[in-house]
């Protein structure tokens, strides 16, 4: 059994293969709709298709930026926390060698 497709489930999403839009019965020969044309239709849903599939690569690389500037400021966080340990050591070392010379001029 061959079913005919539907706006919701169609028969196939290639748009060249779908059949064209037509006005319905109902409505007036001389509306104040104007006349579909299908290539515009097929352009604009072949760019749509285009767009809506680049959307994850979009986004992928989106969530890539994020991260790499994450990691870069977890980067310069690590890089100053380092710094300042190596201060407080440089400014240890240096009251000791203070204290020593204070020590080797008093005796």
């Amino acid at each position: 059994m061959i079913a005919a497709g539907t706006i919701d489930r169609p028969l196939t999403h290639d748009p060249q293969k779908q059949a064209p839009m037509t006005s319905s019965t109902s409505e007036p020969s001389g509306s104040a709709t104007p006349a579909v044309t299908t290539i515009g239709a097929n352009a604009s849903r072949q760019n749509r298709t285009r767009e809506m599939q680049l959307i994850p690569e979009a986004l992928a690389r989106a969530h890539m930026h994020e991260r790499l500037r994450e990691a870069d400021v977890e980067r310069q966080a690590a890089r100053l926390v380092a710094a300042r340990r190596m201060q407080r050591r440089a400014e240890r070392v240096s009251m000791r060698a203070r204290r020593a010379l204070a020590m080797a001029v008093m005796q």
